[in-house]
């Protein structure tokens, strides 16, 4: 019966549990009522009792019937204890994630104060360093606050590309031409972390940092419809080619995900010049 009830009982199937209890009740107390009778009239008296009858089956079925009625009250008891350690359960992991999430609000914002201590410091002896603090403190704060999101704000999208780059472009020796063409609209909603890639792989794998001379374009654009997105560089010369990375192909599945077919994403080169293009929906 205990067999019974969390496969049948508890998934809803309640007309075959209660045919499955009957059945079982009818079945066992029969083989119950004719086992007693058997070994008792072969094994316990020297004078067998009458045949067996279907009276003993009855008597059978009806305590075995009693039995499982007064068993409720101990399933109920168990099943009320049970549920009783899951709920104390679920409250201490609920405090638990609660004290985790104060602890995560309390960190970075103990960060960002001592960013800002550090940046006033900076800017009073070396403004292009502090400089470089509020665009990191900016990042950090996007990375806390807009990226879990499911979509942001594009203008917010583009100062966080923006700040990146300014980062960037501190770990190469020589000035890069960088060109940013942008007519959009920045009111407009996108999944976070969408165009960062493109830009990421520029300055991982298509700048040469002892070069004089590096040169990245950049286009984003927008209509009622689509957004349009593109970035070229050139390819460095000593690298032979140019092979699509673990962020493109996280990228890749992450559109197949979220537009399906509706995404357009090509990458490519030709002419030493590396080109990445995307179009997505704007939905």
């Amino acid at each position: 019966m205990l067999v019974l009830q969390p496969h049948l009982y508890k998934q809803g199937k309640k007309p075959l549990y209660v045919f499955a209890v009957i059945f079982f009740i009818l079945v066992i107390g029969t083989i119950r009522s004719y086992g007693s009778w058997y070994f008792y009239n072969y094994y316990f008296t020297e004078k067998p009792e009458e045949k067996f009858s279907p009276d003993m089956i009855v008597s059978s079925v009806m305590g075995m019937t009693i039995v499982y009625f007064m068993g409720f009250p101990i399933r109920m008891t168990m099943a009320y204890f049970k549920l009783r350690k899951q709920t104390a359960s679920l409250l201490l992991e609920k405090s638990q994630a609660e004290l985790n999430l104060l602890k995560s609000k309390v960190q970075p914002h103990f960060l960002f104060n001592t960013l800002n201590n550090i940046y006033y410091e900076a800017y009073l002896e070396a403004p292009r360093t502090a400089l470089l603090i509020e665009k990191l403190a900016e990042m950090m704060r996007y990375f806390m606050e807009e990226s879990p999101r499911e979509k942001v704000m594009l203008e917010t999208e583009v100062r966080f590309i923006e700040n990146y780059i300014g980062l960037e472009r501190i770990r190469v020796r020589h000035d890069i031409q960088l060109d940013f063409n942008m007519e959009y609209d920045g009111q407009l909603m996108i999944p976070p972390m969408l165009l960062i890639t493109f830009v990421e792989n520029i300055f991982k794998h298509g700048i040469d940092k002892c070069a004089n001379e590096n040169k990245i374009s950049i286009s984003l654009t927008t209509n009622s419809e689509h957004l349009l997105f593109e970035a070229v560089n050139h390819i460095p010369d000593y690298q032979s080619a140019v092979k699509a990375g673990l962020g493109l192909k996280n990228l890749t599945h992450r559109l197949d995900i979220l537009y399906g077919h509706k995404a357009q994403l090509v990458c490519g080169s030709k002419d030493g010049t590396y080109t990445a293009s995307l179009k997505i929906p704007l939905i």
